[in-house]
């Protein structure tokens, strides 16, 4: 969302974003000018609104804002709104961000927006398979700003940043950490590949934002790797907000997620002409069709993905190319400024249905 503000506004809307009023998002907002509609699913005590209020509330602004089109940027927002929009005769569009299996109503309540946005054509197929209306389920990939994003610099030195020994080579994941992800199988991957390249440091960023008892194991978990078997080359330094220096200062990206509808780390990666390596789950066929511009390896097999880590690592001619043809599947298919112009497309369209 974020990435696409400033030409949405250039085009001629003016935007305003519904967000709970106070952190992260709304400090970059306000920076960039953008209004804030103050907007919560919970009460100022922080417990949880029901999804009958928020949908009260969210009515009440609407109609006080009196907006020409909503764009609800999640499926969990697009699910609330859904009937809140269509109650209004107002013009909605909702963003497919995930795949995820969902009930009979919020089959329903989605279906209430005049397009729906899926970030892959996998995502768009699960999603259809359930029940949304595959003709107004349209596919918009996910873009990246291709001048943020890009090869070169030494503008990062990671070795020297994490106390290790300068011949040290890092292997990087970024991703929220959660079972998703598959941090878990990174990790008995890691081991492996330090028997045969015994200079590979990890380093896992994000952080853990689920509360569900299985993430908080998950993420103990995680903790006890890097400072039991892999004390001192697992490396978990949280969120990060220089993910494009970390990009370029990798020897290879390692994507092990178990389920994802289109990696935004995937296309940052290839746009930093990084050599990665990446389960073949979700949308990630997609940015890398047939497997030349990344090496794809089944979800769940810490041995492959231990294998195409290493085969990377051990082959400099390899590294190299896989980077190159990653920089250029970016350039092809997925600039930023491509995607902005057909979200402005799909804005027009459903103004005019």
């Amino acid at each position: 969302m974020l990435a696409t503000l400033d030409a949405v506004a250039q085009a001629g809307f003016a935007v305003a974003v519904a967000c709970p009023p106070h952190g992260p998002l709304a400090d970059v907002l306000r920076r960039r000018g953008v209004e804030v509609l103050p907007f919560s699913m919970r009460t100022a005590a922080g417990a949880a609104r029901s999804q009958a209020e928020s949908r009260r509330e969210l009515a009440g602004l609407l109609d006080h804002q009196k907006p020409d089109l909503l764009h609800a940027n999640s499926l969990s927002m697009g699910r609330l709104s859904g009937p809140v929009a269509s109650a209004l005769r107002l013009a909605s569009i909702a963003h497919l961000r995930d795949i995820l299996r969902l009930s009979r109503q919020a089959v329903e309540d989605l279906n209430h927006h005049r397009r729906l946005l899926a970030v892959s054509s996998a995502t768009r197929r699960f999603h259809v398979a359930q029940g949304l209306d595959e003709a107004r389920t349209h596919v918009l990939h996910n873009g990246v700003d291709l001048d943020r994003f890009r090869p070169g610099g030494a503008d990062c030195n990671l070795a020297r940043e994490f106390g290790v020994d300068s011949s040290a080579r890092f292997a990087v994941t970024i991703g929220q950490i959660g079972p998703r992800k598959g941090q878990d199988i990174l990790a008995r991957a890691a081991e492996c590949v330090a028997r045969r390249v015994p200079e590979v440091h990890w380093l896992v960023v994000g952080e853990r934002f689920s509360n569900k008892a299985e993430s908080v194991d998950f993420e103990a978990d995680l903790c006890r790797w890097s400072k039991g078997a892999l004390a001192g080359r697992l490396h978990l330094p949280g969120w990060r907000d220089d993910v494009d220096r970390l990009l370029r200062a990798a020897d290879v990206v390692v994507h092990p997620a178990r389920q994802e509808p289109l990696g935004r780390v995937l296309l940052e990666a290839a746009a930093s002409g990084a050599a990665i390596v990446a389960t073949d789950v979700g949308g990630t066929s997609e940015i890398f069709p047939g497997g030349q511009a990344a090496v794809l390896v089944p979800p769940n097999d810490p041995e492959s993905l231990w294998r195409a880590v290493v085969s990377v690592l051990t082959n400099d001619h390899l590294r190299r190319e896989l980077g190159r043809a990653a920089r250029r599947r970016a350039e092809e298919a997925f600039d930023v400024r491509a995607t902005v112009s057909r979200l402005i497309e799909h804005y027009r369209g459903a103004l005019g249905e």
